[in-house]
């Protein structure tokens, strides 16, 4: 498929990897070369553990999910209740598609709970063939490194990649926002956790994607990011499932 094609057709774009592997800073990339939607599931949780009531409770197929539960697995590292996150995702893409955007997800399915959920429906919304899924590989030593040295911007929260460039830089030199640490979640232990349940609950989501004809591109994450970029689209570009 070319360039222009990709630009041309509605589609969705899943990246997956560990935490630091580049997914957002790949996900805005290809969000801006295909005018895609960037949605990303912690900033979709962060907004709305910022923006929410909690005091109440959501009720997902006859279960309630107790919000400052959530909110406290959030912030330790361990992942959101499946129903809880599928029930955010669904509805945000719900809307999306109504609007005729096509997605790019960042972070998006993290557990084979939701993948069973949100895959099909974006199967049903957009179509199998439409649906190309990038997983991202680092290994455990860059996670912990590229994460606990992460910063983020505090106007539009997108990740500024550390070197030696960028290591004393306080405001974000895209919008001048001042640069900040998440707190708790890019501590050393924290990262620690996410990265065992991206092991424990992520990966094993590979399989089933599988399973369910999703293409799937393994792409080095090591590189520089403009080279990982390069790679994506040319993966992006092929036409058979490589593993």
């Amino acid at each position: 498929m070319t360039e222009k094609q990709l630009k041309n057709q509605k589609k969705v774009i899943i990246i997956m990897g560990p935490p630091g592997s580049g997914k957002g800073t790949q996900a805005e990339l290809l969000a801006d070369r295909f005018s895609l939607y960037y949605l990303e599931t912690s900033k979709i949780l962060e907004e709305k553990f910022k923006t929410g009531s909690s005091k109440k409770d959501i009720k997902i197929n006859g279960i309630n999910y107790n919000f400052i539960h959530e909110k406290k697995l959030w912030e330790t590292g361990i992942l959101c209740s499946p129903p809880f996150v599928s029930f955010l995702i669904k509805d945000k893409i719900r809307r999306l598609f109504k609007e005729g955007n096509s997605l790019i997800l960042a972070g998006s399915p993290r557990t084979l709970e939701e993948g069973r959920e949100v895959i099909p429906f974006l199967k049903k919304l957009y179509g199998l063939k439409n649906i190309k899924l990038i997983l991202l590989d680092i290994s455990a030593r860059e996670t912990i490194f590229r994460n606990s040295h992460r910063k983020i911007c505090e106007l539009m929260r997108h990740p500024v990649v550390y070197n030696k460039e960028t290591e004393k830089l306080n405001f974000c030199p895209l919008d001048g926002s001042k640069l900040l640490k998440r707190k708790r979640l890019d501590d050393p232990e924290t990262i620690k956790v996410r990265l065992k349940e991206y092991e424990q609950r992520t990966l094993p989501l590979i399989d089933y994607l599988r399973k369910q004809k999703i293409v799937v591109k393994k792409i080095n994450g090591s590189p520089a990011p403009a080279i990982v970029f390069k790679n994506i689209l040319k993966a992006l570009g092929e036409s058979n499932d490589s593993h």
